[in-house]
């Protein structure tokens, strides 16, 4: 078998990326509420890129609300065949306090072979990952039927609404596979964990501490309820045991705050206690069904304690996301992982939620794969390896080229 990493296409590629990647870092792309940060700039600077490559690539720039943008570029190859979509978010998370970094947040300097910066690992390195791979099929005039689109969002380390915005304006439809391109060591991930975000009221009755019977204290029952979101996380773990990739469904709460509105004073009893819960659930769970559960706590509580008022929001629900391993997608990248690294591809999940949880329940397979150490996400002094960078375009690259092979090729 050729040695894909001696030939002049990846060494050409190797330098592609690293210079796009170090582009991409450069340019802050963090949301910032003061108005001062945003996706715009990073997007101007990709749709540009695509369009001067002067390959062919059609490119679209919407915006999703100001300063916000989607790019999505489009492929074709003018022969009947498959879609696939590779993702890959501008938006990155805050740098912090810039003091206690090493390097320059927004440097990407580059030491003993790593590339340091906010986004070389998420997940900008990988968005440069995607671009230069199909630049590199076009560059060789590799031959491929169907289509390849490159859906470049914002405002995925939010609520998504890049995603959820390009899916409403119908470009995932008709999409066959998906890539979703994010750090995972090169990872196969077939799974991801689900989310379900609630925010917990309990409503009491002030009073004066020292006179505690005029009152109706909700943190009493605050404690009472989280106990049994801690009862209810051990039935679910013991009753669906650890999943091979993605471990064991949880109930975390998060925030607790009393009051909600006023100063907190030590011997005042407040009338409302707050709480909010990050549930992660595992394939095997369905969302409705834990809800459910949780309101016949609710119910039980309520009928042993008359005083027991609570408002249940919730806040956010995705789904967990499993693909099967015979899907032509994971076929895909299983060998081209295989081809690029040779070795047999490693399978895990993902521990959070992607763009990807959208485009799964739109209906799209997809696979969570790319350059960068998994724990390093959000940290200072963020890093990816720059061998890394070049491993994961050689394996979209391949990837692509086995999905949309056809049947004559």
């Amino acid at each position: 078998m050729v040695d894909m990493k001696q030939s002049t296409t990846y060494t050409r590629d190797r330098e592609t990326v690293i210079s796009l990647t170090q582009k991409l870092v450069q340019i802050e792309s963090v949301f910032r509420n003061d108005g001062k940060g945003n996706e715009q700039e990073v997007a101007n600077y990709v749709a540009e890129y695509l369009r001067n490559l002067n390959l062919g690539i059609e490119v679209h720039m919407e915006e999703v609300t100001p300063g916000r943008p989607n790019v999505i570029g489009i492929i074709d190859s003018k022969k009947p065949g498959k879609t696939l979509l590779f993702e890959g978010h501008t938006d990155v998370v805050t740098e912090g306090n810039r003091d206690a970094w090493t390097y320059d947040p927004f440097g990407a300097e580059i030491i003993d072979g790593r590339m340091y910066g906010r986004g070389t690992n998420d997940t900008k390195g990988n968005l440069a990952c995607m671009i230069t791979a199909v630049q590199s099929i076009l560059l060789d005039q590799e031959s491929f039927t169907g289509k390849i689109i490159l859906c470049i969002p914002c405002d995925e380390e939010g609520l998504m609404l890049g995603i959820k915005h390009f899916i409403a304006q119908d470009w995932a439809d008709g999409v066959d596979g998906a890539i979703i391109c994010e750090p995972e060591e090169n990872q196969v991930c077939i799974a991801q964990r689900g989310a379900i975000r609630l925010r917990v009221d309990i409503y009491g009755k002030m009073a004066h501490g020292a006179i505690s019977w005029s009152g109706i204290n909700p943190n009493w029952r605050m404690a009472r309820f989280i106990t049994e979101m801690e009862k209810l996380e051990k039935e679910e773990q013991e009753r669906l045991g650890e999943d091979p990739f993605l471990k064991w469904p949880s109930i975390t709460p998060t925030i607790l705050q009393a009051p909600v509105l006023g100063d907190a004073q030590i011997n005042v009893i407040p009338d409302q206690c707050m709480t909010t819960l990050d549930i992660r659930t595992v394939p095997a769970q369905n969302h409705d069904e834990l809800l459910a559960k949780i309101e016949a706590i609710i119910a039980r509580m309520k009928k042993s304690d008359p005083d027991f008022k609570v408002e249940l929001t919730v806040l956010d629900n995705r789904p967990a996301t499993y693909t099967e391993r015979t899907n032509p997608i994971v076929e895909a990248v299983h060998y081209a992982v295989k081809n690029v690294l040779k070795k047999e591809p490693i399978y895990n999940g993902v521990p959070g939620a992607t763009d990807g949880t959208f485009l799964h329940v739109h209906g799209i397979p997809i696979v969570t794969i790319g350059a960068g150490d998994r724990e390093i996400p959000h940290q200072i002094n963020e890093y990816v390896d720059i061998e890394e960078l070049a491993e994961t375009t050689a394996i979209y690259r391949e990837a692509a080229l086995l999905f949309l092979a056809g049947e004559d090729q």
